[in-house]
This record gives C-alpha cells, sequence and structure tokens, in this order.
C-alpha cells in the first residue's frame, strides 16, 4: 500500500487510537476525515491536524451514517481509506447486574453492525479507485474475552470474524486491501475504567504497527500482547 497521499476518514478520530493515528498519517501527507460526535473535540483535532476536515455524526445511527456516506459520495469523491475505529465498551457483570442484554445491544450495533453498514454502502466506491484500503479496529478481547467486559469481547470477535469474510471475499480484485489492527489493552480514555492507565500500551505505538503493516500488506496487524495468538 502506498501510505502517502490518501484520502482517509477516520471514525472515533478526536482521542486515543483514532487520534493517534490520524496525526501519524497526517504527518506522512493523507488528508483525513476526522469523525466524531464532540464539536469541541473536532475543532481541537482540525485545529492541530492542518488541512483535515471535521464531520461530526455519531455513526451508531443509521440515519447518520446515511448522512455521512452521502456528504462522502457528493464531497469526495476520492476518499480511498476507511479506518473503522469507533467503538463502544462497558464494564460490567454478567452474575448479578441484570443488564447485559440493553449494554449488548448498544455495543454490537456500534462495534459491529455499524461497520458492516458503513462499509456496505462506501464499498462501491472504494472499489473504484486504486490503492483503496478498510481498517477494522478488533481487540485482543475477540480472542481472549474478560468478565470485566463480557460483551464488549463478544462485539470484537463478531467484527473480526467478518472483517476476515470481507478480506476473502474481496480477493480476487486489486483495489481493496482489508485490514484487521487487534491492540492490546491501550492507555486511552476509552479503556480507563478497565486500567489502561496503568496498564495499557501508548495509542502512538499501535499506530506505528498499523503504518508499518500497511506498507508492508500486513492484513492482520497484532500489537503487542496480541502477537501471541499468532506465534507458531
Amino acid at each position: 500500500m502506498r501510505v502517502e497521499n490518501n484520502k482517509v476518514f477516520i471514525s472515533g478520530a478526536t482521542s486515543g487510537i483514532g487520534l493517534a493515528i490520524a496525526r501519524k498519517l497526517h504527518a506522512l501527507g493523507n488528508q483525513i476525515l476526522v469523525n466524531g460526535r464532540d464539536k469541541n473535540k473536532l475543532n481541537e483535532t482540525i485545529n492541530e491536524l492542518k488541512g483535515s476536515i471535521a464531520i461530526q455524526a455519531d455513526l451508531s445511527l443509521e440515519e447518520e451514517r446515511l448522512r455521512v456516506v452521502k456528504l462522502i459520495q457528493e464531497e469526495h469523491p476520492d476518499l480511498n481509506w476507511v479506518i473503522n475505529n469507533a467503538g463502544l465498551a462497558y464494564s460490567h457483570s454478567l452474575q448479578n447486574e441484570g443488564n447485559a442484554f440493553e449494554l449488548a445491544k448498544n455495543e454490537i450495533n456500534l462495534n459491529y453492525l455499524s461497520i458492516v453498514h458503513f462499509t456496505e454502502l462506501l464499498l462501491p466506491q472504494l472499489l473504484s479507485i486504486e490503492n483503496s484500503a478498510i481498517v477494522n479496529v478488533t481487540s485482543i478481547a475477540a480472542f481472549r474475552g474478560h468478565a470485566s467486559i463480557p460483551t464488549y469481547s463478544a462485539s470484537k470477535a463478531a467484527l473480526q470474524n467478518y472483517t476476515n469474510v470481507l478480506r476473502d471475499s474481496l480477493a480476487e480484485q486489486e483495489n481493496v486491501h482489508v485490514f484487521e489492527l487487534i491492540p492490546p489493552l491501550v492507555n486511552t480514555p476509552f479503556s480507563k475504567e478497565i486500567g489502561g492507565e496503568q496498564h495499557g500500551i501508548p495509542p502512538e505505538e499501535v499506530a506505528d504497527e498499523l503504518l508499518t503493516a500497511l506498507s508492508l500488506d500486513q492484513y492482520q496487524v497484532p500489537v503487542g500482547m496480541t502477537k501471541q495468538f499468532f506465534q507458531s
């Protein structure tokens, strides 16, 4: 893959892993479409990453996905990379809280179903452009669920399987490359509740691993402890 001079949409790009990736790609001369829900954070990000474009939207909502895709098709027909990074996790117990179903619905919706839909809508555009990429951010939890985030783990396992099948389905065409970024626990606001601040790796390390993998066409990108699941 050519890692310079692309137009890249990154969901959840105003903090954590998404922001780290946005910074790395911006430094290489890519134009970034920065997605997030918080207007103030979006403004801070595009002020830092000069030339980037803010797209405020909640991609968990179908009408918002449709709006964003229409905007991309009309105003950014040259967009060729999509990084599906936005996610949601609840720390809870399956034993006694009694709300696992509602929490799982929200996690599955954003972490899996919204990505399937968003990808389906943008795929015709990506298939028409050389050097296109889809990057889905899963998690070490897809391999080894944790009791504190039980339904989040299941949503990331679903995304992982979908990503593998999508890659296989597109294997005979040349334009779109499908990557899976698989971080361990990372020190971000997202993971603070489950110990990321004390035990997580820096998000910049995740971004560096992704950039290397993109340049090498390495489609599965385990980071840190996740590499243990890929050792022969």
